[in-house]
């Protein structure tokens, strides 16, 4: 899959990853705090036939951890759809997916849409955000009363920007 002597060293690896374990997931940050942390996948519609998803404002492990525990749902038969309650990724508290809109895919998918567009040959239109909820109110972003810094901690990808 990844011989193609014109591949940098990140693609081979990406590539690779893919191969031996369906996805990659990456890791993004500002180290000057300026943007939120986001993990993603790259791969999932390759090796499983499903979208990729995306998390915000945890830590990197737990990011990395549901999103491979998202991946392995998908093995078992998962198909998510805007709303979909998932759980066991963060242990006693459901997650929501919500639809990435395709206009925000570009800004967020880097190494997705690269992945998609070799191996599928099309641009990458379907993405979904994992949104979590804060710990002590079990309320979403959406949800009236939510806890401002749980608001802050998840751009909504599902929602149009409203300065684009």
């Amino acid at each position: 899959m990844n011989a193609d002597p014109a591949l940098t060293e990140y693609e081979a690896r990406l590539l690779q990853n893919i191969e031996n374990h369906g996805c990659q997931v990456t890791y993004v940050f500002d180290p000057t705090g300026e943007h939120k942390s986001f993990s993603y996948s790259a791969g999932l519609p390759i090796s499983i036939g499903q979208p990729d998803v995306i998390v915000f404002g945890l830590s990197k492990e737990l990011m990395h951890f549901m999103i491979n525990e998202v991946a392995a749902q998908y093995r078992k038969g998962l198909e998510l759809f805007e709303g979909q309650i998932i759980e066991g990724l963060i242990e006693g508290y459901p997650c929501v997916a919500r639809r990435v809109l395709s206009e925000n895919i570009e800004d967020y998918f880097s190494s997705a849409m690269w992945v998609h567009g070799r191996a599928l040959g099309r641009p990458m239109d379907v993405a979904f955000q994992l949104v979590w909820p804060g710990v002590e109110q079990r309320l979403f972003p959406w949800e009236e009363g939510c806890d401002e810094a749980v608001i802050a901690a998840q751009p909504p990808l599902y929602t149009q920007r409203m300065n684009s």
